[in-house]
């Protein structure tokens, strides 16, 4: 057969152009994923490496930092998708309205945290935060008559301080993916509102909300994941990967401590597996619940 003639046929075409993603994903994602399983259950040594079974795992049960890691991910990952999904809706909403003008320079403000690198962020805000005097939050506190505040070294500050860095940094991007959706509803549909006499908020809650929970739905499942695989932002914000009694540890923060810093690979691939477990669950949760996965009535 002639190879040229053969590659270039209708049913082999498809197939090429879709190899480099498919070689990609399998070199860079796939088998990662499967060494880093099959490492999970291995005490992985300087010279070679040992098969344990499951220790990694019974082990990560009764480790109480990688509890407070799963907790400080939890509970940054709830509040940003609080902040960050009906806030930044309501936003562009608000943007693809007639009440805003200059919508583009709107726009790029908000997204430009977005392009800022999480190195010179993270420095920024620390700096924001320090518990100097000279720190922007408390010059505001001693304007107010409240003293000074060690922000980095109290609980709920230290998560308010990592929720506002996300914030500052996600809006933009946020709030595009919903105007993007904004765009795919047909205007039509407001004009019949319009006629049937509807006011603003039964529009926005018959019609517009409706048709945005495609994009609601990706913007809540990338959100899962980003909340909960969080890492550089705390790392830039406490200048390391030691904060006071673990107040910033992460998931990611905790597998790079054991990886990285103590070299147990076997045990931070654990906590990756577990990391990767505990995301699909909660994604594969809403998507069911939202009726990702429904057939379509025809």
């Amino acid at each position: 057969m002639n190879f040229k003639k053969f590659l270039f046929s209708r049913k082999v075409a498809p197939y090429v152009f879709v190899l480099p993603f498919i070689i990609s994903f399998a070199f860079f994602w796939i088998y990662p994923l499967i060494t880093a399983f099959t490492m999970s259950f291995q005490d992985i040594g300087a010279i070679k490496s040992e098969w344990i079974g499951f220790k990694n795992y019974t082990k990560l049960l009764k480790d109480k930092v990688f509890l407070i890691a799963v907790m400080n991910s939890a509970k940054y990952m709830f509040f940003t998708l609080v902040l960050l999904i009906p806030f930044t809706m309501l936003f562009a909403v608000l943007i693809d309205s007639n009440l805003v003008k200059a919508k583009g320079l709107w726009k790029a403000v908000l997204y430009i945290p977005a392009l800022t690198s999480v190195v010179i962020s993270g420095t920024l805000f620390r700096l924001m935060f320090t518990e100097y005097k000279t720190g922007q939050m408390n010059i505001l506190t001693q304007a107010l008559g409240l003293g000074t505040f060690k922000w980095l070294k109290m609980g709920w500050s230290g998560m308010a301080a990592l929720l506002i860095v996300a914030c500052w940094r996600w809006t933009g991007v946020n709030m595009l993916y919903f105007l993007s959706g904004l765009k795919a509803i047909d205007t039509s549909l407001y004009e019949a509102a319009d006629i049937d006499g509807a006011t603003g908020w039964q529009k926005f809650k018959y019609v517009t909300l409706p048709l945005l929970k495609p994009t609601t739905i990706y913007v809540l499942t990338i959100s899962v994941y980003a909340g909960l695989a969080m890492f550089l932002e705390s790392y830039m914000l406490w200048a390391g990967n030691s904060s006071p009694n673990n107040i910033g540890l992460t998931i990611v923060g905790y597998l790079y401590k054991r990886g990285i810093e103590k070299n147990d690979m076997g045990y931070a691939c654990a906590v990756g597996v577990v990391l990767l477990v505990i995301a699909l669950i909660i994604n594969f949760t809403q998507l069911i619940l939202n009726g990702t996965f429904k057939k379509e009535e025809q």
